[in-house]
């Protein structure tokens, strides 16, 4: 188990939105100091002892002590939750209160308040998603910085702001406020980044990192918990989440080398998680509606549905990504959908699409650009050509995964034209 990095990701939103609860939104930094004294206390105790049978049962147990005790050490001299401050002054409430902050069904209602908290009017989109990302995904700012492509001191000034916007807010979002709506927009936005940055994002660590995919998951099942929250948008998102993370035991192989969607053993796809954003796929249906996460969600429904890649109905995706280009245009898109024109007409043409890519310079660091103009020269018998693309993907690495990728792929295009 990684401690370090996918256990405490996963309790550490969990255990901050209960200890939120009890100290107030305006003792956050309180709340994440006590999360820490926890895990740190948990490496210690588990490295002599050995990790327990419910680690995430020990470290509530841990949080819950140590709230006890700030409580008691500290309620003369710092004001509390307003909601529940009386209930903490007195001994006979205080332990049964601090019991029901951790209990599950608050919890999950915590997080979700936390999440939409984060989404504060006076917070530009960009620190609305670094806070969220921050506080109830476990990012650290490097992370963080990675995700959104920019410079780490710019995402700490974010968190920072943002956090000092909640303490001033005092009281978390209250779920029944008339800007739900509008909240629950950006939430979505910031699960779709944290599930892009697991499964093919710009870590220097990883070309695929599980365990935020899973924490996306994870998030989106909670506001799908929440029955206003369960839009046909929201079952959108599971969905391509869903499907996508279905791909995930056939995308890296057991020497953690990374495999394109064309190369896939597609047995190994997840059937169960398939059927679950199938599932969603169709709730989605439901509204007049159609967003961009409708759209990807329909892309990935397609491959799903194909048995091998020549079953794959590209005309279908080709027209799908016609119409997610019209929704949210960018080179990303259209470096996609001129795959996929490849895959429907030939390589030749496919080319033609990746030349003619609008806003092309902003891939000149994005691997995967020249990759995919490599796959196309290969297709066309052009060795050379493809050498040189895959030479310049392999230049542009990002982790050691990619690059064992993309020196797998130059060795695929030996020999003469």
């Amino acid at each position: 188990m990684d401690l370090s990095e996918h256990f405490f990701r996963r309790e550490a939103g969990r255990m901050v939105a209960a200890l939120t609860r009890i100290f107030g939104v305006h003792n956050l930094q309180l709340a994440e100091d006590v999360v820490q004294d926890a895990f740190c206390r948990a490496l210690e105790v588990w490295k002599s002892r050995g990790i327990p049978e419910n680690p995430s049962a020990w470290l509530t147990t841990t949080a819950k002590n140590r709230a006890l005790d700030v409580v008691r050490r500290q309620r003369t001299a710092r004001t509390f939750a307003p909601e529940i401050g009386r209930l903490l002054a007195t001994e006979w409430t205080l332990a049964p209160i601090i019991d029901e902050a951790f209990a599950a069904h608050t919890v999950r209602d915590e997080q979700l308040r936390m999440m939409l908290s984060c989404c504060h009017p006076r917070l530009p989109p960009e620190a609305q998603l670094a806070l969220i990302l921050n506080i109830l995904c476990g990012f650290g700012t490097g992370e963080i910085a990675a995700a959104f492509l920019t410079g780490r001191a710019a995402i700490e000034k974010r968190v920072a702001r943002g956090k000092r916007v909640l303490a001033s807010a005092r009281t978390l979002f209250d779920l029944r406020d008339t800007q739900f709506a509008s909240r629950l927009s950006t939430v979505r936005r910031a699960l779709y980044l944290l599930f892009n940055e697991g499964y093919h994002g710009a870590s220097v660590e990883a070309a695929v990192r599980v365990e935020l995919c899973d924490e996306a998951m994870r998030l989106v099942v909670l506001l799908l918990e929440h029955t206003p929250a369960a839009t046909p948008t929201t079952h959108a998102l599971a969905a391509l989440i869903f499907l996508h993370a279905a791909r995930l035991p056939a995308r890296l192989d057991s020497a953690g080398d990374l495999h394109a969607l064309v190369d896939q053993d597609r047995s190994r796809w997840d059937a169960r998680l398939v059927a679950q954003g199938l599932l969603h796929f169709e709730r989605s249906a439901a509204g007049d509606e159609v967003t961009a996460y409708h759209v990807e969600a329909a892309i990935a429904a397609a491959h799903a549905g194909a048995r091998t890649l020549e079953d794959t109905d590209w005309p279908a995706i080709v027209s799908l990504y016609d119409r997610l280009m019209a929704l949210e245009p960018s080179p990303v898109v259209a470096l996609s959908r001129a795959i996929a024109i490849g895959q429907r007409d030939g390589a030749e043409r496919g080319l033609e699409e990746l030349e003619a890519i609008e806003g092309r310079d902003r891939l000149a660091s994005y691997p995967f650009y020249p990759a995919a103009a490599g796959e196309l020269e290969l297709r066309r018998g052009r060795r050379r050509e493809a050498r040189a693309c895959f030479r310049a993907a392999l230049d542009l690495a990002r982790n050691p995964t990619e690059r064992r990728f993309f020196e797998k792929r130059l060795q695929s295009c030996a020999g003469e034209d």
